[in-house]
């Protein structure tokens, strides 16, 4: 299996416009140079602690993504340099990634996740969840976060159908929570769908990024 070729044949399938996220979990540095000297920079990891290492010993021009649930007490390890955060799924961890970026100097940019997948097991707000946290107080004296958009999960199963529904849902999300709350925010932008199983579904419902691991770099090696 070659990485690089498996790397470009995707990108072939990309349109213009829609961000290719490579993740790289359980990855080596070096499977993750095979992608970035194809010229590709943005990478995403799913726990904070893969992602500090990797970052101290791969390039600095790498634009880092968490993607996986992000606990509390991970933030700080990540706020300093974190390019994109996809998985806010509460009010709590969005008060922690504000504090963090306070304490870096910088605003971090997030991306809600709604939870749209009948699997319990995945995490992520509800719309009116969702809604409640952007018309909080507390969310409305943050200065340290900036929303760039949302990010779904969407039930693993083979019927393609139900995938396609379920992220249609999402950008149906968008659209109202665009137009409700950051429709003046042309920062507000992003909608995060698809993965290897089904990213080519994310891009035809209208995904702006999607997150592809183990088509590139094959399955996950567990130790």
């Amino acid at each position: 299996m070659n990485i690089a070729d498996n790397y470009r044949k995707i990108l072939e399938k990309i349109p213009e416009g829609v961000k290719l996220i490579a993740i790289t979990k359980t990855k080596t540095p070096e499977e993750i140079m095979e992608v970035y000297e194809c010229g590709h920079r943005h990478f995403g990891e799913s726990k904070a602690q893969e992602m500090v290492p990797k970052k101290e010993e791969l390039p600095d021009d790498i634009r880092w993504h968490m993607v996986g649930h992000l606990q509390s007490n991970k933030v700080k390890y990540i706020a300093p340099f974190v390019s994109l955060i996809h998985s806010v799924d509460s009010l709590k961890l969005l008060k922690v990634i504000n504090k963090e970026g306070r304490k870096s100097q910088r605003v971090i940019p997030c991306l809600l996740q709604l939870h749209i997948a009948d699997e319990t097991s995945k995490f992520g707000m509800s719309f009116e969840e969702t809604c409640e946290l952007l018309e909080s107080e507390a969310y409305k004296a943050m200065e340290h976060i900036k929303v760039h958009g949302l990010m779904g999960m969407a039930t693993f199963t083979e019927y393609e159908e139900k995938v396609a529904g379920e992220f249609r849902q999402l950008k149906n999300h968008f659209q109202e929570i665009k137009k409700k709350y950051f429709a003046e925010d042309e920062a507000f932008r992003e909608i995060s769908m698809g993965m290897s199983d089904d990213y080519q579904i994310g891009i035809k419902e209208g995904s702006t990024m999607v997150r592809v691991g183990s088509a590139i770099f094959g399955e996950r090696q567990y130790t």
